[in-house]
């Protein structure tokens, strides 16, 4: 089987695609991938490192209003276009899959006028652009929420399979965890991450909730600042007259390679409204706080928390209205009320979809074998 995989610019379009890349690997290890992104991106660095064949095409995303830019975007997508017709035409796939990010458009869109079998994954609760227009020419749409089904029009293409995550994320072993982070199991854990580029209203609110707990040998508090803010955020626990190093409950670093094993043993985690960052703290089951960033894309991360919220599995806090008083009160107040923090966790493990990957690798194969 020969599979062409595109998607990119960020994480959130580029892991998902990985996740999928590997598990057709793993269960067709005469399988060939060729994944699809642009030149100076996070996927060309990405891919290569994982050990899969990588190839990239001129495109460009377009300005929000017309402009000057706009002419050059629409020059770009006719490279693109004719540039994705070379790359299907010498691979000859049996299927190209797409998951989000405008390299998809040319790549997915010229697959289908070949008729070769399309397949694109849509991460977020509210799909991007480029995914509702190729909804229309595909063969099938994967969605990770529910609530995305009353974006798209023809119901029939949709199949309700999760976010494909890392596997690594249901096989830890807790015990060691505790180990190798330097935790002890014998007190609550908040872990806060922002993404991998990290929120910088979130961090505004953990430096106050640091303050308020740096003494409080109740909770350990692990705060991922995102390797961008780090540098400002231990000025600001400076600022404060915070020493962490003399604080064993409290940690804060940059980047977090072991953030599986921190979610893990995590009583409750707070975090963006990225799809991934969802997608793997509900397979695990974490009671989670949930703060949409504000500047993304069509503010499709609201979008997400809202879905989290609404099922049961979290609470949202808008940043226009985060300050980390509020935070903090929050953060206690769940920490103090068992049965809640239960409910929201039997409520995260119910939306959490562990099979993701699995149901998207047998779709693919399906369509793949017409």
């Amino acid at each position: 089987m020969k599979v062409l995989i595109t998607g990119g610019g960020t994480g959130g379009h580029i892991y998902p695609a990985l996740a999928i890349a590997k598990k057709i690997k793993e269960d067709y290890s005469d399988s060939k991938i060729l994944y699809v992104g642009t030149r100076n991106s996070m996927e060309s660095e990405i891919i290569p490192k994982e050990g899969f064949e990588f190839q990239a095409i001129r495109v460009k995303g377009f300005a929000r209003k017309l402009s000057f830019d706009t002419l050059k975007s629409l020059k770009e997508v006719f490279l693109g276009l004719n540039d994705a017709r070379k790359v299907i035409k010498d691979f000859s796939p049996n299927i190209v899959i797409g998951t989000g990010g405008y390299v998809c458009g040319p790549v997915v869109l010229t697959a289908s006028l070949k008729g070769i079998p399309t397949l694109i994954h849509e991460q977020n609760a509210l799909p991007g652009i480029t995914n509702k227009i190729l909804s229309r020419f595909v063969d099938k749409v994967a969605l990770s929420f529910e609530e995305s089904k009353k974006h798209f029009k023809n119901h029939k293409k949709l199949v309700i399979t999760g976010n494909p995550i890392r596997e690594s994320i249901l096989n830890i072993n807790k015990n060691e965890s505790y180990k190798s982070l330097n935790i002890s199991p014998n007190k609550k854990v908040v872990l806060s991450f922002g993404g991998s580029w990290g929120q910088k209203k979130l961090n505004e609110a953990m430096l106050r909730v640091i303050e308020k707990n740096v003494n409080n040998r109740t909770i350990q508090v692990i705060h991922v600042t995102g390797k961008r803010l780090y540098e400002d955020f231990m000025k600001g626990l400076k600022s404060k007259g915070i020493d962490i190093s003399l604080n064993e409950n409290i940690t804060v670093v940059p980047y977090l390679f072991e953030m599986p094993k921190a979610q893990a043993i995590s009583d409750l985690v707070i975090i963006s409204a990225g799809a991934i960052s969802i997608a793997e703290v509900t397979a695990i089951g974490s009671p989670c706080i949930v703060i949409p960033k504000s500047y993304t894309t069509d503010n499709h991360q609201e979008f997400n928390a809202r879905a989290v919220e609404n099922n049961g599995a979290g609470i949202m806090i808008l940043e226009k209205d985060l300050d980390g008083n509020r935070l903090n009160t929050l953060i206690l107040d769940l920490l103090n009320d068992k049965k809640r923090l239960d409910k929201m966790a039997v409520n995260s493990r119910k939306l959490g979809k562990v099979d993701a990957t699995r149901k998207i690798v047998k779709i693919i194969t399906n369509l793949a074998d017409r």
